[in-house]
């Protein structure tokens, strides 16, 4: 297996950066549609039936899928032969924020689900600030994955 998972190395890789990107993409912009929602449509009104629309569709089909080809991938590279030092401090750097990135995902997902039900409580400035945490993992994986500290 482990002859394997290095022969797919790169493969493995390439799919894992692609996936991040389109995960993190929607990372991104769901919760600015929050803001839009939140700031712009009243629930019933025809603004929030395409922003419910909007969002269900994007985390649904994009960050979903995209969220579970990263997880998936990422073990794949974990598991590889010589790639990753547990005796560093990197690799937990970056466990730990995918974990935190894993928990925003769902914390918008049940963002969602309140703004489907009429019960969103939070306010544009609550998701403008709730927007940053995604940005502030991003840096700690990236310099966790490049610099390796």
């Amino acid at each position: 297996m482990s002859d394997l998972l290095a022969t797919l190395y790169p493969w493995n890789k390439a799919i894992h950066i692609m996936a991040v990107i389109t995960w993190m993409a929607g990372i991104f912009y769901l919760p600015r549609l929050f803001v839009y929602h939140a700031e712009q449509a009243e629930t019933g009104d025809p603004r929030d039936q395409v922003f419910r629309i909007m969002e269900y569709k994007l985390f649904r089909y994009i960050m979903n899928p995209s969220m579970v080809v990263v997880w998936v991938f990422g073990l794949a590279l974990v598991f590889t032969p010589g790639i990753v030092d547990w005796g560093m401090v990197w690799p937990w750097t970056k466990a730990a924020s995918v974990l935190a990135m894993t928990w925003f995902h769902y914390w918008l997902g049940l963002r969602l689900k309140d703004f489907a039900a009429g019960n969103n409580t939070l306010s544009g400035r609550n998701y403008r600030m709730m927007n940053e945490v995604p940005t502030i993992l991003m840096i700690v994986i990236v310099l966790s994955v490049v610099v390796k500290f």
